[in-house]
């Protein structure tokens, strides 16, 4: 593995501002290697600390990682009540959770990579499944507004949030013909499955509670 190349060393970093440093240079490292590509030794490097400067904050790479993903969640929570507060029809609240879902992972990709490709541990760091648990709080009343049924929307949710997942990962990976390789296209099929799992929830169900 080549070394970092040679970081001018930040002065002035103190017991306030050493956990912030220490995430923007974890999130620059993930930026360049991807969630598995760093040691907390490099982090430390990368923000002009010592070594030994993190453990007041972050007991291993993981922890620095968790903080981030929590992070994460936090700004996905602010983009999601954005998308569903532009709307007030529940099918639209949904289809926009799945748009601001793909416009997420393509504008904060190192965030997006933390909080699911890093493969954290919920056990070790609980603030993370508390974290990911708001975003449902939020969402599963929309989807509720669909099926009237809280068993049903949670499937409708898990079913939509997946469709958007996915799409997320063919467009970060690549994985699509380059013409469809593009944020607006992914972004469409995202909302475009999430319109037709939703309407076809509000077809099939017989307990119709949503309004206009």
């Amino acid at each position: 593995m080549t070394s970092d190349p040679p970081v001018r060393r930040r002065t002035g970093t103190h017991h306030g501002d050493l956990r912030n440093a220490l995430q923007q240079a974890a999130l620059e490292l993930v930026g360049e290697r991807g969630p598995y590509g760093f040691t907390l030794a490099e982090a430390c490097r990368r923000a002009g600390v010592s070594v030994a400067a993190p453990y007041k904050h972050f007991a291993d790479r993981d922890a620095l990682l968790a903080s981030l993903a929590v992070r994460g969640y936090e700004e996905q929570r602010r983009r999601y009540r954005a998308a569903l507060a532009g709307h007030g029809d529940p099918i639209a609240q949904l289809t926009a959770f799945a748009g601001a879902y793909v416009r997420f992972a393509a504008e904060e990709r190192a965030l997006f990579e933390i909080t699911f490709l890093a493969g954290l541990d919920k056990g070790r760091h609980p603030g993370l499944a508390t974290a990911g648990g708001s975003l449902t709080e939020d969402l599963l009343p929309v989807a509720n507004r669909i099926t009237g049924e809280p068993g049903s929307a949670f499937d409708l949710l898990v079913r939509v949030a997946a469709a958007a997942h996915g799409q997320a990962l063919f467009l970060l990976q690549e994985m699509m013909p380059g013409p469809k390789n593009t944020l607006a296209w992914a972004e469409e099929q995202a909302v475009r499955t999430a319109r037709e799992l939703a309407t076809a929830a509000v077809a099939g169900g017989s307990n119709q509670m949503w309004v206009r």
